[in-house]
Parts: structure tokens; C-alpha cells; sequence
């Protein structure tokens, strides 16, 4: 080995790598030999011992010493040992073992952090990208990502989709269209599709519109006051949930126990409400049953002390129209306080009355 293939051997030390023995062999081992039978380590004694010059004993001797060959004795420099080459071999290795192992350490944290961190990126990532496979749970971090895959489970969907859709966003015309192409494919294809509302949509005109459309093609509607949040679900393998309202990214579930048990939910939501057809064949009458619903609910949150943001949610209604209502309560009941209308619709069976009572 050259002295530079030896210096690859110690990269980043800080220290020159040892100078190579191949081209001082026969000198160097005829002075190791002689310490080992003499322990004479004098230069001027090594070459009288041996027949060599003085200064030609003395690199040899320095050598054997920078490699722990030799160990000359700091009482008498004169003197010496020579040490077995394997108790060389170890102090010489010893301190670039620890080295080594140091650097094996930062490199395997290096290591694991890069995993982690590309394990917390591929979990973002929209399935199927690079071929990873889908988790039991990923978010879909936009709402571009969470129409595209979307539009991907909907393409494979080959029994069934329900969904539950509270709110005002179910009502917007922005996300009727799209929403109405692709119902209109499952539907084409035989697939079932269920899906729940709110009591609101029925006084929605384009709603009303997109549910006349999409009943005619085989979709089932139904509504309620109250619903328990927003879900869709193809075939029982892939569940949407909400992530939030800002980025309106979601959360896809594909874990068959929590899949089976937000199905459970659905279906217990779906046995209390009410069909949603066409209102121009239903008549007036599903129309008021409906308001009624609506603001006896409202009566009962108002009595719970609910402020008009939070009854607006639940409803699934605008700020401005349960202020409204809240108004138009109050003028019926001749009410002067919301606790009082909550009093008085109690008393004359509007409410149920608290539990207990006579």
C-alpha cells in the first residue's frame, strides 16, 4: 500500500496518514529483531549491532516506534521493548475504531431522519404517485388533491357510494355541476348511490334542480334538521372525511373496522330522515313539515343557550336567515327574550318539557 491509498484510509482526521515499511522492510525488521533479542534502542548501538549507518538505524527506529513496534522506555531512551505486531495492530486501531463508530452513529441518525422526513412527505403524496401504497389513513393536504382522488374512487367504484353533506357547501353551484357529472356516471353504470342533506336544501332552487336530475337517474335523497357531518364512501374500501375548513383538504380512511363504523353512523341517519324528491310532485305539504322541523330544532338549541353562529352550522342555514327566523319566532310566541320563547314554547308543548318535570 502507497502512502496516498493510505491517506484514503484516514479521511478527515486532521492527521498525515503513517508513511508505508514496504521500501524499508529488510532495515526496519533487522532493527526490530535486534531490540526484541538486545532491548537496545540506541541508534549508535543498532548500527554496530547490525552494520549499518547510524542515521539509517535511526529512521528505522522511528518508524517501528510511530507504529507501536518499538516502545523505547522514557527512564532510559537507550533501552527499549519491542511489542508483539497484533498489541501493535490494536493501540494503533483502537482510536480509529472509536472514530469510525462515531461517524456509523451521526450517519445512522442522518439516516433515520431522512426516512422520517420522506415518510412524513409520502404521506401528503396522492396515492399511487411513484407507486407507494395508499395508508390506512393520508391527507389530502388541498382541495385540488381531494377532487382528484375523488374523481379516481369514483372511476373505480363498483356497488355503492353514500354520502353526508351538511352545510352550505353542498349548496353551492360551483360544486353542484361537477358533483351532478360525476353522479351522473356511477349512476350510468348501475352503481347505488344514497346521499344525505339537510332540511334546508329543499328551499334551495338549484339543489332542488340537481336532485330532481339525479333522482330521475336512480339516486336516493334524503334530508334531516340535523346531520352528524360531512362523509362520502365508495364501496366500503375508501372513506372522505373533513379536514378542514381553510384549505378544505380531507382525510382518507381506508382501515375496514373505521370504514365499517362510519357506514354504521350513515345508516342510522339514514333510517330517521326524510325523502328528498322532486317538490314540484311532493306538494306544499313535505315543505312545511320541513320549516317545522327546522325551527323547532332551532327552538331547542335556543333554549340551550347556543349562540346563532353555532345554530347556524348545525342547521346547515346562512347567519342572516337564522336571525330571521330566531325574529320571526320570537314575533309569534310574543317573546321579548330568547329564554323567554324557549320558556313559553315549552309550556304550550312546543318543547318537550326538561326531564323530571310533572
Amino acid at each position: 500500500m502507497t502512502p496516498t491509498d493510505t491517506a484514503a484510509l484516514f479521511p478527515g482526521t486532521g492527521e498525515p496518514a503513517p508513511r508505508a515499511l514496504a521500501d524499508r522492510t529488510t532495515a526496519d525488521w533487522r532493527v526490530y529483531d535486534h531490540v526484541c533479542a538486545h532491548g537496545r534502542t540506541a541508534p549508535d548501538d543498532l548500527a554496530r549491532g547490525l552494520g549499518i549507518r547510524p542515521e539509517e538505524a535511526e529512521a528505522a527506529l522511528a518508524r517501528l516506534t510511530e507504529r507501536h513496534l518499538v516502545h523505547r522506555d522514557p527512564a532510559d531512551p537507550r533501552r527499549g521493548t519491542a511489542l508483539p505486531p497484533q498489541a501493535a495492530l490494536a493501540d494503533l486501531t483502537a482510536e480509529v475504531e472509536a472514530r469510525i463508530a462515531a461517524e456509523t452513529a451521526a450517519h445512522q441518525q442522518r439516516l433515520a431522519a431522512l426516512r422520517e422526513d420522506i415518510q412524513r412527505f409520502t404521506r401528503l403524496t396522492h396515492p399511487g404517485v411513484h407507486g407507494t401504497e395508499p395508508d390506512a389513513v393520508r391527507l389530502l393536504p388541498d382541495i385540488t388533491a381531494v377532487h382528484t382522488l375523488l374523481q379516481q374512487e369514483a372511476d373505480r367504484c363498483r356497488h355503492e357510494v353514500i354520502a353526508c353533506q351538511p352545510g352550505d357547501v353542498s349548496r353551492n353551484p360551483e360544486n353542484l355541476e361537477p358533483a351532478l357529472v360525476r353522479d351522473r356516471a356511477l349512476l350510468a353504470r348501475g352503481i347505488r348511490m344514497r346521499t344525505l342533506q339537510q332540511h334546508a336544501v329543499r328551499f334551495h332552487g338549484p339543489t332542488q334542480a340537481y336532485v330532481a336530475a339525479a333522482t330521475a337517474l336512480g339516486g336516493e335523497y334524503r334530508t334531516a334538521h340535523e346531520l352528524f357531518g360531512r362523509l362520502i364512501v365508495f364501496d366500503d374500501t375508501v372513506a372522505f372525511l373533513p379536514a378542514d375548513t381553510v384549505t378544505w383538504g380531507a382525510v382518507v380512511v381506508r382501515e375496514p373496522h373505521l370504514i365499517a363504523y362510519l357506514r354504521g353512523i350513515f345508516e342510522q341517519a339514514w333510517t330517521h330522515a326524510t325523502a328528498f324528491v322532486d317538490t314540484t310532485t311532493l306538494g306544499a305539504e313535505a315543505l312545511e313539515e320541513a320549516a317545522r322541523e327546522i325551527d323547532s330544532t332551532l327552538l331547542s338549541l335556543l333554549a340551550d343557550g347556543l349562540k346563532d353562529e353555532t345554530i347556524a352550522r348545525r342547521l346547515g342555514l346562512s347567519l342572516r336567515t337564522v336571525r330571521r327566523r330566531v325574529a320571526d319566532i320570537l314575533e309569534r310566541l310574543g317573546a321579548e327574550s330568547r329564554f323567554q320563547a324557549a320558556v313559553i314554547a315549552t309550556r304550550t308543548g312546543l318543547l318537550d318539557p326538561p326531564a323530571g318535570d310533572g
